[in-house]
């Protein structure tokens, strides 16, 4: 099975960036649950509201996984109090990469 990429764009909510990063940090660490992500990163555009997640899967089965676990639900949970609207996800095929096997 080949790996599967993802980029989420997350819009937090105005005046709200210092609770939604500390809100993100904990989907970070309890994206440790989750064997089949490899890759798991937030990253501000700026100094604006936009965020980006960039993720890595193993295969479709991680992906299928993601979100369900004991910590992961609630730490999801959390940063929708700090959004502006749903998140845009784009679900991809990596080709070539830098630093990864892919």
């Amino acid at each position: 099975m080949s790996k599967i990429s993802l980029i989420a764009k997350l819009t937090c909510a105005e005046g709200k960036n210092d609770e939604f990063e500390a809100a993100l940090g904990d989907m970070i660490a309890a994206s440790n649950e989750e064997a089949g992500l490899e890759i798991y990163s937030a990253h501000r555009v700026n100094d604006s509201d936009d965020y980006f997640f960039f993720e890595l899967y193993a295969d479709g089965e991680a992906l299928a996984v993601h979100g369900k676990g004991d910590a992961m639900k609630p730490a999801m949970k959390a940063i929708g109090a700090f959004m502006a609207g749903p998140p845009e996800v784009s679900v991809m095929t990596p080709i070539v990469a830098k630093g990864l096997d892919i």
